[in-house]
């Protein structure tokens, strides 16, 4: 993940070349760093200052990190705290986790990784906090994969994020479709206005009239008060219609006029009122078939598909598993305060299996094998039965661990146009381990 430019960070540290160290590194980043040796400047600056994240040393003299994380939870309970610590403090600092701490690392970290936590962190902080969140790079938020397919999703992304034209995103079920739209709102220039998604398959069609243009005091039984509706919020936001294929077709109509217009009436009322947005939709259905059957009106068709984008199934980009493993269980295993690997026979299991529930299906797996974990290395066992079975009926050859890593590091070469730096910071690891495995491809 990219790091947040301009975000402000604060680091306690009380080791004078850790800290100078640290903070140079955060600093070419893009990250405004106020550097603490104890915790009471710590604490003073925090209180000097709105801060996205801080990263504080255990152990210092006086009163130390874990007192600093208690100030923090008490006073400003938004702000992500990581811990640098050191072998023998490992078990206070998972304990800090229990209690809500983003992460911690055993010094000397793992900086390539460190920015990567950090980078979430400080985009979690800016979403709940509501702030805009400008990243370095086409990748914001939290899309993984370096396979071909979604590298041309990030380059479609790159250049229709800032446009007025609507997006139509089709992908089966599963694949992420309403994190791309998050993306393309967030990495926008409206990224500070606001994003209102509707399932349109989850809300009656009675009912989703009223939720899509809002409704007037009176308007029918029930109706004590006005509402407002999602393109109203909207408000030169972006309007995100997941399953797009599901509305009925009187209200396909309404839809189009609203689009045609950009005017809509709430229910009860014949005042119209302009609105401002940037359509996005999601559908896991062939639209031009729907219009074939007569399902789905032509005219609406093409006025959301300007802009079509693909999603393809995981079974389609397994070369992405291993990423996507990685960072679904680093999310679980911050969460579960555990410290867990995927061993290495695990992998090519998760590359044979066809994946019908796609990027959902692998991080609920993930998410389930982390949680069952006894250990520290999920092996086979804590897999699912269908996973295991589907594994046994495989006689073909498999691709090893190693040889899926090394396919990972060449699509994301060739992506990056021959930027090893670039593709170094795409995939999560340092340089110099970068360097050491392409000379092994």
């Amino acid at each position: 993940m990219a790091a947040v430019t301009g975000a402000n960070v604060l680091i306690a540290d009380d080791e004078p070349n850790a800290l100078r160290v640290l903070s140079a590194i955060l600093s070419k980043e893009g990250y405004d760093v106020r550097e603490s040796a104890d915790v009471e400047s710590a604490i003073k600056a925090l209180s000097n200052r709105d801060v996205d994240a801080v990263i504080t040393d255990l152990r210092m003299p006086g009163k130390d990190g874990m007192q600093l994380f208690d100030f923090i939870l008490e006073n400003h309970p938004e702000v992500p705290v990581i811990f640098l610590t050191a072998y023998g403090t490992v078990e206070s600092a998972v304990g800090a986790m229990t209690r809500g701490a983003f992460y911690y690392f055993i010094k000397p970290p793992d900086y390539e990784k460190l920015k990567g936590v950090l980078a979430r962190a400080v985009e979690q902080h800016r979403l709940k906090t509501g702030l805009s969140v400008e990243r370095a790079g086409s990748n914001p938020l939290r899309i993984v994969g370096s396979s071909p397919g979604i590298q041309k999703i990030f380059g479609i992304m790159d250049s229709v994020k800032d446009s007025e034209s609507s997006v139509l995103i089709k992908g089966e079920t599963g694949t992420g479709k309403e994190m791309i739209a998050r993306t393309l709102h967030f990495g926008s220039v409206r990224r500070d206005m606001p994003f209102t998604a509707v399932n349109c398959a989850a809300i009656p069609g009675e009912l989703m009239e009223s939720e899509l243009f809002g409704y007037e005091r009176g308007a029918f039984t029930g109706a004590v008060s006005r509402r407002i509706g999602k393109f109203e919020e909207a408000d030169a936001g972006t309007v995100f219609l997941d399953e797009i294929s599901e509305l009925e077709l009187p209200l396909q109509a309404k839809l189009l006029r609203v689009l045609q217009e950009r005017e809509i009436e709430r229910i009860g009322s014949s005042r119209k009122i302009k609105v401002r947005f940037r359509l996005v939709c999601s559908t896991n259905r062939d639209l031009s078939h729907e219009v074939a059957e007569g399902r789905f009106r032509e005219d609406l068709y093409y006025r959301i598909n300007v802009v079509q984008i693909d999603v393809p199934p995981l079974r389609e980009r397994t070369g992405d598993i291993p990423l996507l493993a990685s960072e679904f269980l680093d999310e679980f295993c911050r969460r579960e305060a555990k410290c867990l690997s995927i061993a290495e026979e695990v992998l090519p299991m998760l590359g044979r299996y066809q994946w019908p529930g796609n990027i959902r299906q692998l991080k609920n797996m993930i998410e389930r094998a982390v949680v069952l974990a006894e250990g520290g290395v999920i092996t086979g066992r804590e897999l699912p039965d269908e996973l295991q079975s589907f594994g046994r009926r495989i006689l073909t050859p498999i691709k090893t661990l190693k040889e899926m890593e090394l396919q990972a590091i060449k699509n994301t070469l060739k992506a990056c146009r021959g930027n090893k730096s670039k593709a170094a910071r795409l995939l999560g690891i340092s340089r110099k381990a970068f360097y050491r495995r392409l000379r092994e491809c």
